[in-house]
């Protein structure tokens, strides 16, 4: 029994830095910078796997442990570990690892301090700013991001696209992952801001209940057409549970579902059918209209009409 003690300690020893590795290469998604890869596995193994290319060595000090394309955790890493210290993602990249779904990240965008040099590797984005301080900045998270209201901010001014900025406000609001109170915090602290209105606007639109670009959409079809204004986000109850209505006219037995562009994945989208039909068949009169709304104004202002009118409603 003697001299199986030494023994237990070297195996015990060596399981412990495997498991070191373990989780040193999970928490970082298997993206390391050269230090650490060496401190690992050692640096003759870590230059032979690179040199065999079994691992990829993306930027200057940085080492992934596989031969593959990046995914995009990955991407951000290594964007990230590229760049100028004390920078964060930001945008959409920083959304994304919140759990922030509907919108392609695209190349990965770091949020640099002020008057830091341009990261030589090309697969960012770079922005400089001046407040990356605890209120803009998670001081937790992994890896380093701006916290999620000033990544909707950011993502939403920094697009060219008015309709596609409004529409980043909109879900990340239906998605829950940000309040429109903490929206309304964040901006002000944006001494400038691209969009600002846009911005304010689309925090009001959600914060009244207008929960998609497509509802927006319909509400403005609907305000023209001098159409009353209905209930939104209605709480029905059914058999298998409760729903909402998108907008619903209770006083003309009538009713609307204004269908975005997520809901075109199949299983979402039979399920909506199925719902449908539920409401339909022990509920309001309803219609139901995609986000193609927005081109076909005279076509939805007429349905809508004789929608209302077979309630009792009468135009003014």
């Amino acid at each position: 029994m003697g001299g199986t003690g030494p023994g237990l300690a070297v195996i015990v020893e060596v399981m412990a830095i495997k498991l070191d590795r373990v989780d040193a290469v999970g928490e970082h998604g298997g993206v390391l910078t050269s230090a650490q890869a060496f401190a690992l596995f050692g640096r003759s193994r870590v230059r032979a796997e690179v040199q065999a290319r079994r691992w990829n060595n993306p930027a200057h000090g940085l080492i992934v442990l596989h031969n593959g394309s990046l995914s995009d955790p990955q991407r951000h890493r290594v964007a990230l570990a590229a760049s100028a210290p004390e920078s964060v993602l930001g945008g959409l990249s920083a959304l994304v690892e919140d759990g922030f779904a509907g919108f392609a990240p695209g190349v990965p965008t770091v949020v640099q301090p002020m008057g830091s040099r341009r990261p030589s590797y090309t697969d960012v984005q770079a922005r400089w700013s001046t407040y990356l301080g605890a209120e803009d900045v998670h001081p937790l998270r992994c890896p380093r991001r701006v916290r999620p209201t000033r990544a909707v901010v950011d993502a939403a001014s920094w697009h060219d696209n008015e309709r596609y900025a409004r529409a980043i406000v909109l879900a990340a609001v239906q998605q829950r992952i940000v309040a429109t109170r903490q929206l309304r915090e964040a901006l002000t602290r944006r001494v400038r801001c691209r969009h600002r209105a846009l911005i304010v606007e689309s925090v009001l639109d959600a914060h009244g209940g207008i929960q998609s670009l497509p509802e927006r959409d319909f509400d403005t079809i609907r305000a023209a057409a001098g159409l009353p204004r209905p209930r939104r986000q209605r709480v029905i109850t059914r058999a298998d549970g409760r729903c909402y209505l998108d907008v619903a006219w209770d006083d003309f037995d009538a009713a609307c579902e204004i269908h975005g562009i997520p809901d075109t994945l199949v299983p979402q989208w039979d399920g909506d059918l199925m719902r449908t039909n539920e409401i339909t068949l022990a509920g309001p009169r309803l219609l139901s209209f995609s986000s193609y709304t927005r081109r076909q104004h005279e076509t939805v202002t007429h349905q809508l009409r004789r929608l209302l009118k077979r309630g009792g409603w009468r135009a003014r």
